[in-house]
């Protein structure tokens, strides 16, 4: 089976080795007569795989003594309204740093359970181009905390350094971007992730939360929604998606094998400079709308000089099994999704389609 150049934003491509474990174990896991599926998620079994997601998570990200690392569910969406029901108490602010849609959409859930205030925003005729100067952030020295996504999926800019906050718990969204490179964990008080882009499947939410930043949350929130409460019981409180945290541990056990998260970061940086240097050699026809120092490696955006030239790239482009290029309906133009998981070779094959339909395509 030839497997497609999968450029999709996410849900997006896993590595093979971690599907593949997972094909070998489906109906059998480790002699057990059952898939991980069936098992309990108290029995013996699935534990291994939970703590070994667990183990894995702290030994590539280099989490130091005193965090805790929890695998929830609902998506960075549920994240929204989360930390400010723990963290945001009464008489409190918290600070947003507003860098695209996803901190937008962080921001308005806030507003609907507390005070919030912009500590710093990028935003121009609701576009986004660039990731603040640390000097354009006003941090208010009382906030409950401060929040930012460190990587904006539908317009392609990344934080290429930890903001300074002064004694601010900072808080992260890393949905985009978790594990592409090494994270200066001791930074943070709280970061959250979706699986679907770099570490798993849909459905799995990981969480790193510093325990003594942990203590201040607020305890008159209902139990199932404290991150405390899923602290305190391995995130074993309820049923969790035992499937998609054993995916986690086959993908977090593939990249310790490609040589963990240095590696990881070599590579994408690899791929990445080979499209942008594509791009960029071009600028009359491929046109990037992002400003260089703030540019994902990620989700790199770039335009065509008409709409009707970018429906045919992304049309033509599926044809070659490269799938998931069209840009958000919110934005337009050409989006390639660049993950952990997506190979060198695969850039190889789209930056060759590149230069061919530039080849063939009107004079700009």
């Amino acid at each position: 089976m030839a497997r497609a150049h999968n450029f999709n934003a996410g849900p997006a491509g896993l590595p093979l080795a971690a599907l593949e474990r997972a094909q070998r174990e489906l109906l059998d896991f480790e002699g057990t007569g059952m898939s991980i599926m069936e098992h309990s998620h108290r029995g013996k079994s699935y534990e291994a795989v939970h703590n070994e997601a667990v183990s894995l998570t702290k030994e590539l990200c280099g989490i130091p003594d005193g965090y805790d690392v929890l695998f929830l569910q609902g998506g960075a969406s549920l994240q929204f309204a989360m930390v400010p029901m723990n963290f945001l108490p009464e008489g409190k602010t918290a600070d947003y740093v507003i860098t695209g849609g996803w901190s937008e959409k962080a921001y308005q859930e806030a507003g609907r359970l507390g005070k919030v205030r912009v500590a710093a925003t990028t935003e121009q005729n609701k576009k986004y181009t660039r990731i603040p100067k640390q000097g354009e952030i006003q941090v208010d020295p009382a906030a409950a905390y401060v929040h930012i996504t460190t990587n904006n999926t539908l317009f392609g800019t990344q934080w290429h350094y930890d903001p300074e906050v002064g004694n601010v718990p900072l808080i992260a969204d890393m949905s985009s971007d978790i594990m592409w490179k090494p994270i200066n964990v001791s930074k943070y008080s709280l970061i959250y992730a979706g699986a679907q882009k770099n570490i798993g499947p849909s459905g799995v939410v990981i969480v790193i939360v510093k325990k003594d930043f942990l203590a201040t949350a607020r305890k008159d929130i209902p139990v199932i929604l404290r991150y405390g409460t899923h602290a305190e019981n391995n995130s074993l409180y309820n049923t969790p998606p035992t499937f998609g945290i054993y995916l986690v541990r086959n993908v977090l056990a593939v990249t310790k094998e490609m040589g963990g998260l240095s590696a990881m970061e070599a590579h994408n940086r690899k791929k990445g400079d080979l499209l942008y240097s594509t791009i960029d050699s071009d600028p009359d026809f491929f046109r990037a709308p992002v400003e260089k120092e703030s540019r994902s490696y990620m989700n790199i955006v770039f335009r065509l000089p008409t709409e009707e030239l970018e429906k045919k790239f992304v049309s033509e482009a599926a044809k070659k099994q490269m799938i998931g290029l069209a840009g958000h309906r919110s934005t337009g133009g050409i989006r390639v999704s660049a993950y952990n998981a997506v190979s060198y070779e695969s850039m190889e094959a789209l930056t060759s389609f590149m230069r061919e339909f530039r080849k063939t395509a009107p004079a700009a």
